[in-house]
């Protein structure tokens, strides 16, 4: 027990200068111009081979990164949009069924039953000769003071 003990110490302790000379290490070569200044021009290199190889790319008609990213978003806001739309649909499917559950179609067949009503008296007055008259024409009552 002793052993495992001083071996996780040992572990801990060498782990832990190991960390402390990489940090050290890692803050000396920042700091020193010359590596600092290769590591700048490296970033500039790199960002001047991205652009040039995005205008070849277009320049051959093929889309970028960028191209097939902003796509990707765009394909995925669409996306969100259709759920929106889908759930909008289901919401008024489940709104029509619990209208139809309350009466929904007796109400249409009452309004259906009045509309034959109507359409039978104008026939039955146009049977008898008596256009109705047209509402533009229609005398309204005027009460007597």
């Amino acid at each position: 027990m002793t052993e495992h003990t001083s071996d996780e110490g040992l572990r801990s302790r060498l782990t832990r200068q190991g960390e402390d000379a990489l940090g050290k290490l890692a803050q000396d070569l920042l700091e020193n111009p010359l590596v600092n200044g290769a590591i700048t021009r490296a970033f500039d290199a790199r960002e001047k081979a991205s652009a040039a190889q995005e205008v070849a790319m277009g320049a051959l008609n093929i889309p970028s990164a960028a191209d097939v990213e902003r796509l990707t978003r765009r394909v995925r806001s669409v996306s969100q949009r259709l759920e929106g739309i889908e759930d909008g649909v289901d919401r008024l499917d489940e709104r029509m069924q619990d209208l139809s559950r309350n009466g929904l179609a007796e109400r249409l067949s009452r309004i259906e039953e009045t509309l034959q009503t109507v359409s039978r008296e104008l026939a039955a007055l146009r049977a008898a000769g008596r256009e109705p008259m047209p509402s533009s024409q229609e005398r309204l009552q005027v009460p007597q003071p």
